[in-house]
């Protein structure tokens, strides 16, 4: 038996059944949940996160959930501290860290370390800020084409909060972001880690469960929600929560009335878009252990049986 304490990793495209399956894990294996979604950290973020409630957690404690306002930044290297504290306190307590959550650059910072970067200056990002109100996210976008024209390839143009971190860092260090990116290397984990991809075999099935469930977001009061969201103080649609998939998408409409009868249609687009994206940094997740969550809820438990007895 291994001296590190074991974690189980649930990871999964949206929609997939995660949170089910890790609510249903912890009850069975005596587990704590620590949520892996960079929109699950913001309080006022609910349905259209699909953040789950205390009925729904079943009192099983749920760790980095409602943890900053929507205005505020949580970066991955927060993420991946504030998660190996709670999984050193939960296993020394004798229960079952389980990683639930689809935010590969959260489980990437945390299972494999971050690159060295410079960390954020509040002159040069409040600089930034002024900059993007006044030249726009395009003027930006093209400024990071000619510094650093990898992360100008990967950074979508319409990503504010990614786009002026990467321009910080090369007007902080002098070096590009791709640069610092590019010495990253791989730690040694203080835990044993089981990662589990929860997906179903037929992509149709997925598609039909995001439809579904942004659907039901609406039912629930999605655009009210987003309404609320936009009487805070600093009610800007480049706030850090609002790069969430399907708040982005209603606060346009919400700009653009005319865009209201189009909003479910983009909404799952854009969804689904994720679900790729995520799908395919999965993939490349070589050591991870596929299963289809609606089918083979015993072949997952058997499995996670295996790893906890080496």
């Amino acid at each position: 038996m291994s001296a590190r304490p074991a974690v189980i990793a649930l990871m999964g495209p949206t929609a997939s059944g995660k949170t089910a399956a890790g609510i249903a894990l912890a009850q069975r294996l005596d587990g704590e949940v620590i949520s892996v979604d960079s929109a699950l950290v913001y309080r006022g973020l609910d349905i259209g996160a699909a953040k789950p409630d205390l009925a729904e957690r079943a009192g099983i404690p749920h760790h980095l959930i409602d943890l900053r306002e929507p205005w505020q930044p949580y970066s991955a290297a927060d993420f991946a501290r504030d998660a190996e504290r709670l999984i050193v306190d939960i296993a020394g307590r004798g229960r079952l860290p389980i990683l639930v959550g689809g935010t590969g650059l959260y489980f990437r910072a945390l299972l494999d370390g971050l690159s060295p970067m410079p960390e954020s200056d509040p002159d040069t990002r409040a600089t930034l800020q002024t900059e993007l109100h006044e030249r726009g996210i395009a003027a930006l976008h093209q400024e990071l084409q000619r510094i650093d024209p990898l992360a100008a390839q990967r950074i979508r143009p319409t990503d504010p909060q990614r786009i002026l971190r990467a321009i910080e860092v090369f007007r902080v260090s002098g070096r590009a972001l791709s640069t610092w990116q590019s010495e990253q290397g791989r730690r040694v984990r203080p835990f044993r880690c089981l990662k589990l991809v929860l997906a179903p075999d037929d992509r149709s099935l997925l598609h039909q469960r995001i439809e579904l469930r942004f659907e039901q977001m609406l039912a629930q009061g999605l655009i009210d929600e987003v309404r609320a969201l936009r009487t805070e103080p600093r009610n800007h649609a480049d706030l850090p929560a609002m790069r969430a998939v399907g708040y982005r998408q209603v606060w346009q409409a919400l700009d653009a009335p005319a865009l209201l009868p189009e909003l479910k249609a983009r909404g799952v687009a854009a969804t689904r878009q994720l679900a790729k994206r995520q799908l395919t940094w999965l993939r490349s997740e070589l050591d991870a252990f596929w299963v289809n969550p609606l089918t083979e809820a015993e072949r997952l438990l058997s499995r996670v049986g295996d790893f906890l007895r080496h």
